[in-house]
């Protein structure tokens, strides 16, 4: 048994968080990796502003990602 607290959705606000985590994990995680890719063949990585930006959007996908993850396991659903 969790912990955690359920979390209740209606259908649709489940169908919400389902969408969103589809995108990040397909979508939104091969735009990044990319963006990371092509900042590190721009040479030094210690002043690549372009690196950094693209390695804070990574935590913050991966985070959301994780934050979803773990809400996703919690839902009930209720009737509107």
């Amino acid at each position: 048994m969790s912990a955690n607290k359920p979390v209740y959705l209606t259908p649709e606000g489940l169908k919400k968080l389902e969408d969103e985590l589809q995108y990040l994990t397909t979508v939104k995680r091969a735009e990044v990796a990319a963006a990371i890719q092509s900042a590190k063949e721009e040479g030094d990585l210690s002043e690549n502003a372009a690196y950094d930006e693209a390695k804070a959007a990574q935590g913050f996908m991966e985070g959301r990602i994780q934050t979803l993850q773990a809400l996703l396991q919690e839902v009930v659903i209720i009737e509107p």
